[in-house]
């Protein structure tokens, strides 16, 4: 498998290439912003873009998708409750001063359970991770787990905004992330990677 992390936009988001070694397709995952730089991963990788995929509705994640999609016409994803939401990202930008497009209508609704097969070898099993947004879900490989803005290194995601739940948060971390093991790897949204048995340990919010 092919993993790389570009940090895009001013919010500093995590972006992530995920790619088949044997047929060169990828997901590309939360492309935010500098969608150039995105497209500069895939060609030093020698990677297609298969699929589009958004841990969540949020313009900072969102707002390279028309770009990018026109760049290569990959297959947007999403959950379905994010769905309509991505389309007006615009506005919601301008609400903290910056620019972002509205992205093309998702191609494929995605729910909990569901399999993103990418290429040959590699495939993501979506969890439904509510909480920071009603439609956050989470990216479950072999090892790792891409979560969006659910969980971070010795944190959590804000809970304040429209469709934000704190409690809701907590329980998916819980009934959702934590029974994946103590090994795996969790990629966040933004900063840097932790580990499922780091956070059930030394998380404040988790810690006992």
């Amino acid at each position: 498998m092919i993993f790389e992390t570009i940090v895009v936009g001013p919010l500093q988001v995590n972006c992530y290439l995920v790619g088949c070694e044997q047929s060169r397709m990828a997901a590309v995952v939360d492309p935010g912003d500098e969608v150039e730089r995105i497209l500069d991963g895939l060609k030093k990788f020698n990677l297609k873009a298969a699929c589009i995929i958004n841990t969540h509705e949020h313009f900072d994640h969102v707002g390279g998708n028309k770009r990018l999609h026109d760049a290569t016409g990959a297959e947007i994803m999403a959950h379905r409750a994010s769905a309509e939401e991505i389309t007006k990202i615009s506005s919601r930008a301008l609400l903290w001063g910056m620019r972002a497009e509205d992205s093309p209508p998702v191609d494929r609704l995605l729910d909990d359970g569901d399999i993103v097969n990418i290429g040959e070898s590699v495939s993501l099993k979506v969890l439904s991770t509510p909480g920071h947004s009603l439609g956050s879900i989470s990216l479950a490989g072999e090892g790792f787990a891409i979560v969006g803005d659910l969980i971070f290194a010795g944190s959590i995601g804000r809970t304040d905004f429209p469709g934000g739940d704190y409690e809701t948060l907590i329980r998916s971390v819980r009934e959702k992330i934590f029974p994946l093991g103590d090994d795996v790897v969790l990629y966040s949204g933004h900063g840097p990677a932790t580990t499922v048995g780091r956070e059930r340990a030394t998380n404040p919010f988790f810690a006992a």
